[in-house]
């Protein structure tokens, strides 16, 4: 809910269910948030907490594509991920499997994997987008809380305020 001008941010850790549920709204139209949320010249510009960047390598936005993307720390260490499109309702939903991976694509083993169901829903002109993250066991979900995903996804949708600000500016 929006209260005193602030826009609703929810991060709820549900280890019962290993779940990490996020609610987030953003100020601006759905469309412009789901197209910021599917294309890589876009999550380029906001996907990695500060002073992190996101650069893709290659990217097919469709169900049964992928996402293959680095963050990149300040000295130019590339952390890599590769994101599974499993279901794509078009400025609805989409729902992925999510893994880190090495430059080629390679998945991760080690490190846990996870299916995000991302939903977005008008919210009178702004958006609320709600991303459920499922983990296999709680060992997986307690290993990402520990990495900061918390802190990390916080300062990214904070680079998504942002950008949408930005994008929105009179000419």
């Amino acid at each position: 809910m929006e209260t005193n001008g602030m826009l609703q941010f929810d991060f709820i850790v549900d280890r019962e269910n290993s779940t990490i549920t996020v609610k987030k709204e953003f100020k601006a139209g759905r469309q412009l948030v789901w197209d910021c949320h599917t294309k890589s010249e876009l999550l380029d510009q906001w996907f990695a907490p500060k002073p992190f960047r996101a650069k893709t390598k290659s990217m097919d936005f469709r169900e049964g594509g992928h996402w293959h993307y680095a963050m990149v720390d300040p000295d130019g260490k590339e952390y890599w991920g590769w994101t599974e499109y499993t279901r794509i309702q078009p400025i609805d939903f989409y729902r992925a499997l999510d893994a880190f991976s090495d430059s080629e694509g390679n998945v991760n083993t080690d490190l846990p994997r996870a299916e995000w169901h991302v939903q977005f829903r008008d919210r009178q002109t702004n958006t609320l987008v709600e991303t459920k993250v499922q983990y296999a066991s709680l060992a997986d979900l307690e290993t990402v809380i520990q990495m900061g995903m918390q802190e990390g996804l916080t300062s990214t949708l904070e680079r998504l305020d942002e950008l949408l600000e930005e994008m929105q500016k009179p000419a």
